[in-house]
């Protein structure tokens, strides 16, 4: 009798794993990230066109790109809540038709204050396709290559950028021979052709596999966000919040109120009415709740005034405009191989240690990068590229963390709420930069926020620091899965 063990069976590649549905389901995720990206790149090239068109101010031409901050907030709320009550898929769909809408009508705007409106609406539908769709593809594929489908979703952005980059290049230059004036125009419209595909790809898709097991075990019931926030006793004060809030923001990113005081007294306000907001959606776990907003804002401040002002910053150390853009999109390459990378080092190695792994190698980077003056180009570029894909690009983990911290039941909207108002470091990141640019120079001011604001990132998602704080202030409600950092193995 042959006692010896069975032989082990040969492991699979990993793509192996993904049914036929599901590389379809990632597909048609995947290009509504891909057009977050591209329509923030796309109002960036439009601007100067647009605001020769209607005769626009320096604020209100800034205030069309820091619109989508005002409304992401609410977006990732509200459409979170949709996918966590009636399910992703649904959410995923409302989210991209909203976004067709705005993007047609911003082609055939009549004046600012309309396609200011358009970008309100558009940044309010991004967010909640943000939390739609990491929620969706993360729920769907094998959990041992769950970082994968974090990060090589969010490889759709840095796609969307660089198809943004050469659609302007090439196609509005074109639009403008035989129409002047409509190239702007016509770059928005655009966006139509990936959102049809997309339209049509989720129209068939079946349902997330965790969202619809947890529907099946009763596990999805009326408590998402909505229903908390605005079901209850509380709601009528809630709205008020909500509203407040909101003209908060829209007084700051439109630069209605001057003084650095009034500001920061808005910026304070908002900041009270999150924690409000977070503090009832889940009383048991609020601590979680702000921690993450605090460490996703730490990540915008550390990445967006580089991705913001590096063109300011290399016209500033003498390169050509040609050679700028050259630089721009090599570093956005990085970026999007970055967020590969960071899927497959994410299941190799864990999700928390890659991440701090990952920021440690970017900033032994930053100030090589921006202390030597620019002097050699492909030096600059080189950097460049592996600064943005350890430092960038291991935001693609971003998702697949977030999401650990919430059931399923409340994960779109604890996803897109969260990530969301953290984005909003987004916004304050180059506003900062440029002031301290103002004392120590542009590249040492990059150099110094990346560095201190990627140390606090490092810091959280490493010692998995909300867990700490839940364990402080309520142990009984930690969940095994907090920040799980487990290396799960194939089967």
């Amino acid at each position: 009798m042959n006692t010896s063990p069975a032989p082990a069976l040969p492991k699979k590649r990993w793509y192996q794993y993904l049914t036929k549905e599901d590389r379809k389901a990632f597909f048609a995720a995947w290009i509504g990230v891909l057009l977050d990206g591209y329509d923030f790149v796309l109002i960036s090239f439009a601007l100067p066109a647009i605001t020769q068109a209607f005769d626009l101010s320096l604020v209100q031409s800034a205030s069309l790109i820091s619109a989508a901050f005002i409304s992401r907030w609410i977006g990732g709320l509200v459409l979170g809540a949709i996918g966590d009550r009636y399910g992703r898929k649904p959410a995923m769909i409302l989210s991209i038709f909203m976004f067709a809408f705005g993007s047609i009508a911003c082609a055939l705007a009549p004046n600012f204050w309309v396609l200011f409106v358009l970008r309100l609406i558009i940044g309010f539908a991004m967010a909640g396709e943000y939390s739609a769709s990491a929620a969706y593809v993360i729920e769907s594929w094998p959990k041992h290559m769950r970082n994968k489908a974090s990060g090589f979703l969010l490889s759709g952005y840095a796609f969307g950028v660089i198809a943004a980059a050469q659609v302007d290049k090439y196609f509005v230059t074109w639009v403008d021979s035989l129409h002047p004036g409509w190239g702007w125009r016509a770059l928005f419209l655009t966006g139509i052709i990936p959102i049809v595909v997309a339209i049509y790809m989720r129209r068939t898709l079946p349902e997330a596999a965790d969202w619809s097991e947890a529907k099946e075990k009763g596990h999805v019931e009326k408590n998402d966000m909505l229903a908390v926030l605005f079901g209850g006793s509380r709601k009528v004060v809630n709205y008020i919040a909500v509203v407040i809030g909101f003209v908060a923001l829209l007084l700051i990113f439109t630069q209605t109120v001057g003084s650095t005081l009034a500001v920061s007294l808005l910026g304070a306000v908002s900041a009270v009415i999150f924690i409000y907001l977070i503090i009832q959606f889940d009383s048991k776990r609020w601590i979680i709740g702000i921690a993450i907003m605090l460490t996703i804002f730490a990540s915008f401040m550390y990445t967006w005034p580089i991705q913001g002002l590096l063109p300011t910053y290399l016209r500033g150390v003498g390169m050509d405009q040609q050679v700028v853009a050259n630089v721009v999109s090599f570093a956005g390459l990085g970026n999007a191989v970055g967020y590969i990378v960071a899927g497959f080092a994410g299941d190799r190695f864990g999700m928390r240690r890659w991440y701090a792994v990952s920021l440690l190698l970017s900033q032994a980077i930053v100030f090589p990068l921006f202390m030597q003056n620019g002097q050699y180009v492909a030096l600059v570029a080189g950097l460049l590229f592996f600064q943005q894909m350890f430092g960038q690009g291991v935001s693609g983990l971003l998702p697949k963390w977030v999401s650990s911290y919430f059931p399923v039941d409340k994960r779109a909207a604890g996803l897109g709420f969260c990530y969301n108002v953290g984005a909003l470091g987004g916004a304050v990141g180059p506003v900062l930069g440029a002031a301290i640019a103002d004392q120590l120079g542009l590249g040492m001011a990059l150099a110094i926020l990346s560095f201190g604001f990627a140390a606090v990132v490092m810091v959280s998602i490493g010692a998995n620091i909300p867990r700490l704080l839940q364990k402080l202030v309520g142990p009984e409600w930690v969940r095994p899965e907090d920040g799980n950092d487990e290396i799960i193995e194939e089967g």
